[in-house]
């Protein structure tokens, strides 16, 4: 038997401790997803040819590859060229061009938080400098105070 020990269903332990919540029955839990067959499956995993990968590559002739088994798939990686070469061509019509750019605002953005609400950032050069001035400021200071204390 497995203890759900999550304080949610009030087995924590402490002051809210209820009796133990019933679970829902296999048959109200709902189904969990899992993998259909679709239609007709080969009897085997298809692997591509060694020839075929080495047409792909340009190592070989079209003409060597297309023999047998392997003339199914060069032409469905003849016809996925095509494919990729129709869609590289492809262009955004201009209407939707025009529609994109009159969308886009013509003014600068303005920031709608105050300057005090605003992240600081703080780059470490910058700090160094900032303790720098400080220490000679407070060394200004210091001699000042002393000169005049003489």
């Amino acid at each position: 038997m497995v203890d759900d020990l999550r304080s949610d269903d009030g087995l924590s332990g402490f002051d809210g401790h209820r009796d133990r919540v019933t679970r829902r029955s296999e048959r109200e839990q709902p189904l969990a997803d899992r993998e259909v067959p679709l239609g007709h499956q080969e009897s085997e995993a298809r692997v591509l040819s060694p020839l075929v990968h080495a047409w792909l590559d340009g190592e070989l002739p079209e003409a060597s590859v297309r023999k047998g088994d392997t003339a199914r798939d060069v032409e469905f990686w003849k016809h996925i060229n095509v494919e990729v070469e129709t869609r590289r061509h492809m262009r955004t019509p201009v209407y939707v061009e025009t529609q994109i750019m009159n969308a886009l605002p013509q003014t600068a953005p303005v920031v709608i938080s105050p300057w005090w609400r605003r992240e600081f950032v703080v780059r470490p050069t910058q700090a160094l400098a900032l303790a720098a001035a400080l220490v000679v400021a407070a060394a200004a200071v210091t001699v000042t105070f002393m000169v005049t204390m003489r």
